[in-house]
């Protein structure tokens, strides 16, 4: 607990909790009946970028194991799964997304998740002040419910993060052809199965066509 009592001290700023507290129910839940080995071992061959973020939605390697089969049939009912990774270096929020299914991480090392709730949403716009910051220990394995708001992971250390991420197959690829809206929540549609807020500082999502729905500050954590 060490770790997380330091973090919570550097983070008055927002409302910070560890993932094995109550305030975690209305978001996810900890995973404890799966075993993620197999996956924990091809990400030892992956690589934190110097910069920025990488995401990977699908890795074959990462498929090909039984792991795969025994989530893709227990925890998503036969639903057809991808599994990949995101690794980086990112501290601040960016952006809120969510999906339409349940997303699965496994923390490869320690790191901070920002999540919000879609039921926050009002007129597709989010108040950043309603944030929790969960602190979540290498080698937890979490689902995080459709409702849940999130994006990528922040770092708590200068050598970054890495994290697996499980979710129904096709999530976050590009999208086929364009939809015609028909409810405020359409315009949020950014990639397949994939819902975005944008802060507004986040130029580049924004160019690339994100709705710039955050209000308030784009939270930071910090680690020292």
């Amino acid at each position: 607990m060490q770790n997380f009592d330091v973090l919570k001290t550097l983070n008055t700023h927002i409302s910070f909790f560890h993932v094995n507290q109550q305030e975690f129910v209305p978001y996810g839940k900890i995973l404890y009946n799966h075993d993620f080995n197999e996956l924990q071992s091809y990400m030892m061959k992956t690589n934190i970028p110097e910069e920025g973020n990488i995401y990977v939605p699908s890795v074959t390697e990462m498929e090909e194991t039984k792991i795969k089969e025994q989530v893709q049939s227990n925890f998503y009912g036969h639903l057809p799964i991808q599994i990949g990774y995101c690794n980086g270096r990112n501290s601040t929020l960016n952006g809120l997304e969510y999906h339409k299914g349940s997303e699965i991480n496994i923390a490869l090392t320690d790191l901070v998740l920002l999540l919000g709730k879609v039921q926050d949403i009002k007129s597709n716009s989010y108040d950043s002040q309603m944030i929790r910051a969960f602190y979540i220990p290498k080698g937890t394995a979490i689902e995080l419910y459709g409702t849940t708001l999130h994006f990528a992971p922040c770092k708590v250390t200068d050598e970054g993060f890495k994290v697996i991420v499980i979710l129904p197959a096709g999530t976050n690829r590009p999208l086929n052809k364009e939809i015609e809206k028909r409810t405020e929540e359409d315009t949020l549609l950014f990639m397949t199965n994939k819902w975005l807020l944008a802060h507004p500082e986040r130029e580049m999502l924004i160019s690339r066509g994100a709705y710039p729905g955050i209000k308030g500050e784009n939270i930071q954590v910090f680690y020292h």
